[in-house]
C-alpha cells in the first residue's frame, strides 16, 4: 500500500512500489503477470 498527502504523491509512491517489486521478482526469477487490463474501483 501506499499513500501521501497528496493524490500525486500517493500515486508515485505506488509507482515506486511497484518498480520495487518487479525488480524483487526479476532477481528471484519470479514470472512477472502481463497487465489485464485498467482497474476499476468503487
Amino acid at each position: 500500500m501506499a499513500d501521501g498527502n497528496t493524490y500525486q504523491e500517493a500515486v508515485a509512491n505506488a509507482e515506486i512500489i511497484i518498480n520495487e517489486w518487479i525488480d524483487t521478482a526479476r532477481e528471484l526469477g519470479r514470472p512477472i503477470p502481463k497487465p489485464k487490463g485498467r482497474l476499476m474501483y468503487a
